[in-house]
């Protein structure tokens, strides 16, 4: 499995997670790693389904609760949209609205994830 982030200039996930305290950002790190490496079958991590093709990752931290919006491009790759903090039983409408505004432009630019993936890979070698 693959993670790649949204946007191109600006990776908003990348930006909220850099904000937060060092504790959590390992938290949070060490569980997209484990998503990476074992997929769906990743422990201490769980995955919803919001509408349609917009998904979220649940990770739960010491003292917080994080959730991370994605959707999933060509079966192997997770675009993560949008992340917040947890302070609620259900996710937030401002939360959703803005993770669904960036699933369509995603979905609309769809080549332009893979061109980075490959672009990735080429570097690697």
């Amino acid at each position: 499995m693959k993670i790649v982030f949204y946007g191109i200039k600006k990776q908003p996930v990348v930006d909220f997670i850099e904000n937060l305290i060092s504790k959590d950002q390992a938290k949070i790190l060490a569980c997209l790693k484990n998503v990476e490496e074992l997929g769906f079958d990743c422990p201490r991590v769980e995955f919803r389904q919001i509408s349609g093709k917009l998904w979220e990752i649940k990770i739960v931290s010491a003292g917080a609760g994080y959730r991370i919006f994605y959707v999933t491009i060509k079966k192997n790759v997770l675009v993560l949209l949008h992340a917040y903090k947890k302070q609620s039983q259900k996710a937030p409408k401002k939360e959703i609205t803005i993770a669904e505004k960036r699933l369509l432009e995603v979905l609309k630019n769809e080549s332009f994830y893979f061109k980075w993936l490959y672009r990735e890979k080429a570097e690697k070698l």
